[in-house]
């Protein structure tokens, strides 16, 4: 299985910023998906995951109301559409897939394949 993120760059505070995750090598039916971001020194902290049994996203506290997570299945990838961007919003952002599709979602536990982290940097 493979996860390919991209859609990283450098974008001024109140900018936009849409990540893709693409999946290869496995079904995407079964399949979550969720967003990851880690600044250096610090852990790596959920963001949002799309899960394949439910049409409602989750969403961290910090994402929710300015990030939107959503699924195509005919592309096999998921996007991240980051709005309102913050200074604090600046790490290395990953997708992550599991077949877990309840709660264990939020937890980078769940997941057992990774992508390789996509930099996003946010200017004040």
């Amino acid at each position: 299985v493979q996860l390919q993120a991209s859609g990283g760059g450098l974008v001024q505070a109140g900018g936009s910023l849409r990540l893709s995750c693409a999946v290869s090598g496995r079904s995407f039916m079964r399949y979550s998906v969720g967003w990851f971001r880690q600044i250096p020194g610090k852990e790596r902290e959920f963001v949002a995951a799309a899960s394949w049994r439910t049409s409602t996203p989750s969403y961290a506290d910090s994402a929710r109301g300015r990030f939107t997570i959503s699924r195509d299945s005919a592309k096999n990838t998921v996007y991240l559409q980051m709005n309102s961007l913050k200074p604090e919003d600046t790490a290395v952002y990953y997708c992550a897939g599991s077949p877990s599709s309840g709660t264990t979602i939020y937890y980078r536990r769940a997941y057992n394949d990774w992508g390789q982290g996509t930099l996003v940097t946010v200017s004040s």
